[in-house]
């Protein structure tokens, strides 16, 4: 495949290619089979920490070294599968944040893409390796806090930005009442406030900070957009389930193709932030108010309170990976009702290339 975007560079010796960055999704979305063909196409694939146990044995009776042994394991076949470049997606709302960010530290992985909560102490638990830190951020002043903090405490700034809009899918960075108002910021207000605080720090090779938008980033056209508008990368997550390589179940995947605008919700997740999911009958039970009783044994995320709790948002994320949607939740992002077909990732990357350069070449 020929590579006719500019690279996205991170850091002194980091080099993606081609500027997506397929984003990490849990729980088991984006894994090996998802993660390396991106990278094979020159982009960058994402695995996402978060789950990676479920179901694996020993898993109940210790979560954190299953959760570990699972990341170790999907990375080291990551290596064995792609020479591109791969990351890891570590949320900082992790009970086991600081162990599976050491483990992917350990294995090598090329970067931490690190969002829900602000990564204060990243550089802390990476220091001595040359992995490249990304922060998830939904606003320039949550970017600010972050370089203030680490410029600090370690005497640096972040290798590159990510910057989620309000039309992601999964957990959003923005309250519910500002998501469903449309009162949220948009993405291109976003990168244009990220690009302006980036250009006043520079990392070890001298140049900016690197931005890179993601949260309703859908075609090629758009990727030339937020390249003119000053961000050098973009990370996609919703259109790469609907491709071949994604692990999930073909019900999962036929959801994405089959759904509707008025398909797409916002749920107020019991980890306390807002959703984007796709409607299901459990979906429909939770809105109305039903309790879905469980019985958590390692609570996963810091934020939630399994005795208050009505559901167990992991639990149902897990469940999607079965293809039992009626009782599972399913996130995607606002433009997954554009989706109409499964396509191999390489003929999707080469589409998004190609539209690309196409629009890059009109006068802007």
């Amino acid at each position: 495949m020929a590579y006719t975007l500019p690279p996205l560079m991170i850091g002194e010796d980091l080099t993606i290619p081609v500027p997506i960055i397929q984003g990490g999704m849990g729980v088991k979305v984006s894994m090996m089979p998802l993660v390396s063909a991106v990278a094979d196409c020159g982009g960058a694939g994402t695995i996402a920490s978060v789950g990676l146990g479920f179901g694996t044995e020993g898993y109940e009776k210790n979560f954190v070294v299953a959760s570990r042994e699972s990341l170790i394991t999907e990375i080291r076949k990551g290596r064995d599968m792609t020479k591109g470049v791969i990351g890891a997606n570590v949320m900082v709302a992790l009970s086991n944040y600081e162990d599976l960010v050491r483990a992917s530290v350990c294995e090598q992985i090329d970067f931490i893409a690190s969002g829900a909560g602000l990564p204060f102490k990243l550089p802390e638990y990476t220091e001595g390796s040359t992995v490249k830190l990304i922060p998830i951020v939904s606003s320039a002043r949550a970017a600010h806090m972050i370089i203030k903090t680490w410029k600090r405490r370690y005497n640096r700034v972040p290798d590159a930005f990510i910057v989620e809009g309000p039309l992601a899918g999964g957990h959003l960075g923005f309250s519910y009442d500002d998501i469903v108002s449309g009162t949220a910021p948009s993405l291109e207000s976003l990168v244009g406030d990220m690009v302006a605080l980036c250009a006043d720090y520079t990392g070890k090779n001298g140049k900016p900070i690197p931005v890179i938008a993601a949260g309703g980033v859908y075609t090629g056209t758009d990727i030339a957009n937020f390249l003119r508008l000053g961000a050098q990368g973009v990370q996609m997550g919703t259109r790469f389930v609907a491709t071949v390589e994604c692990p999930v179940h073909h019900n999962f995947k036929m959801l994405y193709c089959n759904a509707t605008e008025d398909d797409v919700v916002i749920i107020k997740s019991p980890v306390g932030m807002p959703g984007r999911a796709v409607k299901t009958k459990f979906i429909d039970e939770i809105e109305r108010g039903t309790t879905i009783p469980f019985q958590c044994l390692y609570r996963c995320l810091r934020s939630c309170d399994p005795t208050t709790v009505p559901y167990c948002i992991a639990k149902a994320l897990t469940t999607a990976l079965s293809g039992d949607l009626d009782n599972a939740v399913v996130f995607a992002g606002a433009n997954v009702a554009r989706i109409t077909d499964i396509v191999p990732v390489p003929d999707l990357m080469e589409r998004l290339i190609a539209e690309a350069t196409e629009t890059l070449s009109r006068q802007p």
